[in-house]
């Protein structure tokens, strides 16, 4: 990505491959085209740097017996620093504008993991918490793969320069460096398995693609691709796996795992293509003009993309075709700007070059300015929250009852022992058990205000992402079956059994598991399956003897409520603006389902969706409190307020052919 050839000799389908990988992320994040699998473009690029760097380190390690490290990383930050801190800057400064005061907070976090380029760790860590704050739309999260980058041109002289001094030759050092990367994507097979947000963002999960193009440029297999009359076909099959790639490949796709091989490997046979010398290779396919122009601009194309479409989805949700369009204008007119004046300027700049130790200081002092711009700016956006700003904030940063008892109260993915949380009485009238997922929890305060009122107890038995229907479901952060799940709700089948409980409460985020019109799932079960799935828990928890009751699912937001009415606040507009239309936001195929499932057996099925919405929206704020922390959790402080109705319609009131109806309207 950030990587140029040092040796001299320029590679134009190197350039070539570089808009193709460039073409591809951009194209996947922007929505304009049909390649689900664009984002790979960043494993091409992954594997072009480790091609070029290794063939740099290694012709300077057969020149002078070394490395000079400090040049070394001289040259690195003359090249990537000053447009990666230019793009910084620019995007704090305009989302300024846009963003609510607690988002630049937020994403001023960001920035500054970026600036230091660490960003990677710090997204493992938001992508694992289920309970974090969104950073998807983070406008800076892109450059978690500059910072895989970075940690590899750390790492990587080093490593050459200790298995150079065992003077393993020639084909010892392809063995080398093949163990190396067999080691990695072992390791990074496994943890796409066991957790894929490690295996995506931590740099030695993938050091085993840029060893792959380090393999590639090794002079046994230079050598060999140059003799091998069939190089040049070797050339379009690398180009047909990275299409394949880009076709087939999805989100859904545990990645990177063993699928990453496609683009990695037809990458590296591209690159061992190009050391032959015949035309009748793809060379004068990547070597046309259009992409000799976009490879050169990939840098700052990958640096301006992602802010650009971000902030654009941010001022209109919605976008058009043409509007995605004119972000890839001003994306490409941001980079040819940051291209001429600032990247191409201090890369070339003969008095930086004259000496290591100054383009090091700039490299310091460039680091040092974007951290402390990233401070500065999450400062001031920390001063510039009035009282009803803040008072949305401390609304949806609140926990629910449940996790203020004990954060563990809500398992997090991987694990499997239920941790039964009580409350109330001690010597309870009646005991009721709440189980299901986070969209239990957030009902976790209310029954406990009704728990403690009536002289009942409460006990709860919830894991995140795993819904108390009996069927198998898919983990779109594990990328994997959520095996864990199933044996969540085995044991929690059994200690509940154990209680025999007057009641269990079953509560799930119904439409973030079924396939459905109003929120698209990842990996869908069909509702036929889930509405047997349901039956069979319902059956197995009725034949313990306990009453259940069916609560139905909330509406979906189509924005994260915090954070739109917290910038509708901001930039003086309605929180109104944030309130989503009823038929955008609510399901009813899954609640018919649910509902007949409850009839076909003894249990009830409690309709609350007219708490959230009347009958055109689904309001952000109602009596002046947030309504929903997120898209689809409700916020504690309105959670609580509803506690009457909850009671009302959960424990009394008429009951109307097997539906308990709540007594308010919208």
């Amino acid at each position: 990505m950030g990587s140029s050839a040092s040796s001299g000799e320029f590679r134009p389908d190197i350039e070539g491959l570089r808009a193709l990988a460039v073409s591809g992320v951009i194209a996947f994040h922007f929505g304009l085209s049909g390649l689900p699998g664009g984002f790979v473009g960043v494993d091409i690029f992954f594997v072009i740097s480790g091609y070029l760097i290794t063939r740099h380190l290694q012709q300077e390690i057969a020149r002078s017996g070394t490395v000079n490290l400090w040049r070394f990383y001289a040259r690195r930050a003359r090249r990537l620093l000053p447009a990666s801190l230019f793009v910084i800057l620019t995007t704090l400064i305009i989302g300024y504008f846009i963003l609510a005061p607690s988002e630049q907070q937020f994403y001023a976090k960001g920035s500054l993991f970026a600036s230091a380029y660490m960003i990677n760790l710090w997204l493992i860590r938001w992508t694992v918490d289920y309970f974090a704050a969104d950073a998807s739309n983070n406008p800076f999260i892109h450059y978690w793969s500059l910072s895989v980058e970075e940690q590899f041109y750390l790492a990587w002289p080093a490593l050459l320069l200790l298995l150079a001094k065992f003077r393993p030759g020639k084909g010892g050092l392809v063995v080398l460096l093949a163990l190396v990367a067999a080691v990695s994507f072992a390791f990074s097979w496994r943890m796409t398995a066991i957790s894929q947000p490690w295996a995506f963002y931590f740099s030695p999960f993938r050091a085993w693609e840029f060893a792959l193009g380090g393999l590639a440029s090794m002079a046994l297999p230079q050598e060999w691709a140059k003799r091998f009359r069939f190089s040049p076909v070797l050339g379009w099959i690398g180009l047909l796996l990275i299409a394949i790639a880009y076709l087939t490949v999805t989100e859904a796709v545990s990645f990177p795992g063993s699928i990453a091989l496609l683009p990695v490997i037809g990458t590296a046979m591209v690159l061992l293509s190009g050391a032959h010398q015949s035309g009748a290779g793809p060379k004068w396919l990547l070597a046309l003009r259009p992409l000799q122009e976009i490879g050169r601009l990939s840098y700052s194309l990958y640096l301006w993309h992602w802010p650009v479409i971000v902030y654009a989805g941010i001022l209109k949700p919605e976008l058009t075709i043409a509007d995605r369009l004119l972000c890839g204008a001003a994306t490409l007119a941001l980079s040819v700007f940051s291209y001429r004046f600032i990247e191409n300027p201090v890369r070339q700049n003969g008095w930086l070059a004259a000496k290591t130790s100054r383009s090091l200081a700039l490299a310091v002092l460039l680091t040092g300015a974007g951290t402390t711009l990233a401070y500065g700016s999450a400062a001031l956006a920390s001063r510039s929250l009035d009282a009803e700003q803040r008072e949305v904030l401390r609304s949806a940063e609140r926990q629910s009852a449940a996790r203020s008892f004990d954060t563990d109260c809500v398992l997090d993915r991987e694990e499997v022992r239920p941790k039964a949380c009580s409350f109330g009485a001690a010597d309870p009238k009646r005991t009721i058990v709440l189980f299901g997922d986070s969209h239990a929890d957030h009902w976790s305060t209310p029954f406990k205000r009704i728990a403690e009122a009536k002289g009942w107890r409460l006990v709860t038995y919830m894991k995140s992402s795993c819904p108390t229907a009996s069927v198998p479901v898919w983990n779109g952060a594990l990328m994997r079956s959520y095996d864990e799940c199933d044996e969540f709700k085995e044991r929690a089948f059994r200690e509940i059994a154990s209680l025999r409980p007057d009641m269990v409460i079953l509560s799930q985020y119904s439409s973030g598991y079924v396939k459905n019109e109003i929120n698209h799932a990842s990996n869908p079960i069909a509702l036929k399956d889930w509405a047997a799935g349901l039956r069979r828990t319902v059956e197995r928890l009725e034949a313990d003897g306990s009453g259940v009751v069916l609560l139905r699912d909330g509406p979906v937001h189509k924005a994260y409520l915090d954070k739109c009415v917290a910038r509708a606040l901001w930039q003086g507009r309605s929180p109104s603006v944030c309130d989503t239309p009823r038929a955008e936001a609510v399901e009813e195929t899954i609640p018919a389902a649910e509902r007949a499932v409850a009839a076909a057996l003894k249990a009830d099925y409690v309709d609350l969706i007219d708490l959230f919405c009347n009958e055109t929206v689904c309001p952000a704020m109602i009596d002046g409190k947030l309504t929903f922390r997120d898209r689809h959790h409700i916020a504690t402080a309105y959670a609580e307020s509803l506690a009457p109705q909850l009671q009302r319609a959960v424990f009394g009131g008429d009951t109307l052919g097997g539906v308990r109806q709540p007594a308010v309207g919208g």
